[in-house]
């Protein structure tokens, strides 16, 4: 039996240590005889009959600094980097495994235990090295839940074992963490939205404490047991937060909302003192924040950061006299990060920033616009700039194995976002870890999507990889799983093909590429032919899309005769078909043909045929949706003002709704929810993520806007109906008032109708009012300062109300901006984000005018809405009832095809 001595530091960090025993046992394995010491070998020395000696450290340990001073150890490929590893046998029956640092010497024991295993010994011309291309790679978990814990808001969960159970599962944690390793993963993300009140306790802020003192102990201990275990594979903890986020119980017994938008000297301070008290007592566990989602970030971001976060972190190290500090990444969200790192980046020594890949959905391999130029920014600015492929919501809720195009992506974050890091969502965050698979036990995400997490962390350390060699490559991985080469094939052909049809539908006819929207829940006949009613979200195209037409802009250049440019929306709908044809192809090639994991393929096998459906069900309806466009855009005599095209419109969207009903029969026995978030922020189909959260509960609002629309059809051919005129004609009723009190001295109340000024100090009239807003009691501010500096009001309910916000439509930063799902999730915590009045007010001079209702009890509030000019268009009863409609005033020319697919008594009014 050969011997082996394997040689290491005394002093070696702990994942070189776990390295070593990584190597040892390959060895062993192997039926060698291994022997481990903490050596002081020397360049020099000659051990003749001891049999091979591995000797295992970085560069920076003194035998590799000699070998490589005396040119024994020459680094054919490039001395390694951080986190690279580089293998070599060298003369006198040693073999070297150093790295650029104790990171890349363990990848080094790894590929050594690898190559061990494959080929029984160590080549005695072994001569390999790599260093990564990305510096940060690995996954997020989140430490969130699908519903929200009212009076608690999106995000807000105390740490406890009833809530995530899955948290304290110590297997299970090794169990991930031994795959990561295997990944070469090197970064673990928790995400919370205020985690310090679960993990420590402030002798000045007791009422702080959101756990009890025994569930205190029992999560320091495990944190610091997590980011110990992490460590040994190499794997550094980073904890993301949001801002600005306060317990619940301290909220509670200041008076305050749990939700801030700017700082104040009582939560800055409760913050400051957090942070401290976390750093001093989880040194090694890094921090992400994100500054934007409630704060008023562009307003208050560098100031928080600066003043409260960075002071925090800096007294929290300044106490525990830390000289290694851990990294803090600032996330690009709801936000510009220029001038927060023009006052932060000379203040501490490892500051990195995140943005999202594709917004919250998987889109493109090729950003560009607006979001491509915020990336290379960013990463101009900093050492890291970290790429986050966040919330999947178009992929939701199915399997994703088009390795293909994630090697795409990564090589696009690389080569034209200019990036080092890679941040990697599961495929259903807001559930982990279970999938949702209807299986009994339920099957663990790191299980079913192993391709998903494999695919993006291979990539993530080596981009630029051969083509065809990468086929073959997985093709191999699936061949273990089904032995079978036959039924491997099909299966990553079938996962190639399906895995682009979401991404192509999404980026050309989607709303949104964010939380907002369900994709695999199919969309409406609306919102494919007038997307603007439901404020479709311009970067999905402009950003996250290559260059191409949405159903309106095709209609416009098809009705002028113009050449169409780029990616088009029948183009989308017959490659949909294409690749969904494709891929039921490729995966009957090996049905009943794999030996061993039936279940995986059966399941595999379903996810592509509905995700075919889905296909077909789209390209029904774009087609539909592009001819209902043509006939409405087209003038009186054109060959498009045909009722006959509408009626072939009716007979793509029966075809589609035949296709969805296939959908909802296969997805009744495979999955329990489409959707991970189920919550008031999915609005796309249908609002109310808990309410529609699976095809069964959207098919009969297709059939019954199949019936609406055939019927309507029918009626407009007999002339029942004229074209585009589908609205009442009565003047609505006002809407309720509630009874309020002004009590900011810079603002006053006025009456809402015509002729009347909008802003205080400025002849700024009312030329037309929608009937539901005539005589309410609004409230004006000035103009031009809250344009330079944003003005907030307070106000004193006498009962529970709904400030109805009157917002310019325009995306000019003068005016405000309604609240969004894309920019903030709890956004439409009390309503407020769809209009409940579209082109509602009309004021000379300005864009149109959108009103949209808040929900507020009774009490003095601050409505503190963040920078730009608007006014409130009146309080109303709580019980108001809101039908949302376009106002279509007398000498407006708005004018949809909406009605088409409604009932008679969802039509809206007009005011003349």
């Amino acid at each position: 039996m050969a011997n082996v001595t394997i040689g290491y530091l005394s002093d070696a960090a702990p994942c070189v240590r776990f390295g070593v025993e990584l190597l040892a046992k390959a060895l062993v394995d192997g039926g060698l005889k291994v022997s481990i010491t903490e050596a002081s070998w020397r360049a020099g020395d000659r051990m003749p009959g001891t049999g091979l000696r591995v000797f295992v450290g970085s560069r920076s340990s003194g035998l590799v600094a000699e070998l490589e001073a005396d040119e024994t150890l020459l680094y054919h490929s490039g001395a390694p980097s951080d986190d690279g590893y580089y293998l070599a046998a060298l003369p006198g029956r040693i073999v070297a495994v150093t790295g650029g640092n104790d990171r890349g010497v363990l990848y080094g024991c790894q590929e050594l235990a690898r190559i061990v295993r494959e080929r029984g010994e160590i080549p005695r011309n072994l001569a390999i090295g790599e260093t990564p291309d990305f510096a940060l790679r690995g996954p997020a978990v989140g430490l969130q839940k699908m519903l929200i814990e009212p009076p608690r808001q999106t995000y807000e969960y105390p740490v406890t074992r009833e809530r995530f159970p899955w948290f304290y599962d110590r297997a299970g944690w090794l169990e991930f963490l031994d795959i990561l390793l295997e990944h070469r993963a090197n970064v673990l993300y928790i995400w919370s939205g205020h985690p310090f009140s679960s993990f420590v306790s402030l002798q000045e802020y007791p009422e702080a404490l959101e756990v009890t003192p025994a569930e205190l102990q029992d999560n320091r201990a495990h944190l610091r047991w997590l980011a110990a275990e992490a460590d040994r594979r190499g794997i550094g903890v980073i904890l993301k937060f949001y801002n600005i986020h306060i317990p619940l119980p301290f909220a509670e017994q200041h008076g305050l909302p749990l939700l801030q938008n700017r700082p104040s000297p009582m939560v800055s301070d409760y913050t400051r003192k957090s942070l401290a008290a976390f750093v001093r007592a989880f040194p090694q566990v890094g921090l992400m924040v994100c500054l934007g989602e409630t704060l008023h970030g562009d307003l208050y971001g560098a100031e928080w950061f600066v003043d409260t976060i960075l002071a925090g972190i800096n007294d929290g190290l300044a106490a525990a006299e830390i000289n290694d500090p851990p990294p803090i990444i600032l996330r690009a969200h709801a936000i510009d990060l220029q001038p927060v790192l023009e006052q932060a980046r000379n203040l501490y020594p490892r500051l990195w920033t995140m943005a999202k890949y594709n917004g919250e959905s998987l889109t493109t391999w090729t950003p560009r616009g607006r979001w491509q130029q915020r990336h290379r920014a960013l990463s101009a600015r900093t050492d890291i700039h970290i790429v986050n492929v966040h919330i999947l919501a178009n992929l939701e809720p199915f399997r994703y194995g088009a390795v293909s195009f994630i090697q795409r992506c990564v090589q696009a974050m690389r080569h034209r976002l200019s990036a080092r890091g890679l941040h990697l969502y599961p495929l259903f965050y807001w559930d982990w870890p279970d999938a949702p698979d209807r299986a009994d036990p339920r099957l663990q995400q790191i299980d079913r999507d192993w391709i998903w997490f494999a695919a993006w962390h291979r990539y993530a350390w080596k981009c630029d990889r051969d083509v065809a060699a990468e086929h073959a490559y997985w093709v191999g991985e699936l061949v273990g799983r089904f032995a079978d080469t036959e039924a491997a094939t099909g299966v990553l052909d079938a996962l190639e093909a399906i895995g682009n049809i979401a991404p192509l539908l999404v980026r050309r006819v989607g709303i949104t590429e964010g939380n907002r929207q369900t994709l695999s829940l199919g969309m409406t006949m609306s919102q494919l032919t007038n997307a603007r009613r439901y404020r479709p979200w311009n970067d999905l195209w402009e950003s996250h899309a290559p260059n191409g037409e949405r159903v309106e802009h095709y209609v416009e250049r098809e009705l002028r005769g113009d050449e169409h440019s780029g990616e088009t929306p029948l183009d989308v709908a017959e490659d949909v078909v294409y690749y969904a044809e494709q891929a039921v192809a490729c995966i009957d090639r090996g049905s009943g043909r794999c030996v061993k994991g039936t279940a995986e393929y059966a399941a595999i096998s379903r996810d592509v045929r509905a995700i075919a459906e889905l296909a077909y069900f789209y390209a029904h309806r774009i087609r539909a949706a592009v001819q209902v466009r043509l006939y409405h855009e087209a003038p009186v005599g054109s060959i498009f003002r045909n009722v006959d095209a509408l009626r072939s419109a009716v007979a793509e969207v029966k075809a589609s709704v035949e296709r969805f009903r296939k959908l909802a029969a296969i997805t009744e026995t495979t999955y329990l929810y489409a959707n991970s978030m189920q919550t008031r922020a999915r609005k796309v189909p249908f609002p109310d993520g808990a309410m529609y959260r699976h095809w069964r509960d959207c098919l009969p609002l297709y059939e019954r806007e199949l019936a609406n629309f055939s019927r309507n059809v029918e009626l407009l051919a007999s002339g029942s109906i004229p074209i585009g005129r589908g609205d009442r004609t009565t003047t609505p009723e006002c809407f309720r008032p509630a009874e309020f009190r002004v009590v900011s001295t810079h603002a006053e109340a006025f009456t809402v109708a015509e002729n009347s000024s909008v802003f205080a100090a400025a002849d700024t009239r009312v030329r037309r009012v929608a009937g539901e807003l005539r005589g309410l009691s609004g409230i004006r501010i000035e103009r031009e300062e809250a344009i330079k500096r944003g003005v907030g009001i307070e106000v004193e309910l006498l009962e529970p109300a709904q400030v109805l916000i009157a917002y310019f439509q325009s995306s000019e930063d003068v005016w405000l901006q309604p609240p969004s799902l894309e920019v903030a999730s709890h956004a439409d915590d009390r309503g407020g984000v769809e209009p409940v009045l579209s082109n509602a007010v009309v004021v000379d001079f300005h864009p149109g005018v959108n009103v949209h209702a808040i929900r507020f009890d009774a009490g003095r509030h601050y409505l503190d809405l963040g920078k730009g000019a608007y006014f409130i268009a009146g309080v109303v009863r709580s019980d108001q009832q809101f039908a949302p409609r376009t106002v279509v005033h007398g000498d407006d020319s708005v004018d949809t095809m909406d009605w088409l697919f409604e009932d008679f008594e969802e039509w809206g009014s007009t005011d003349g």
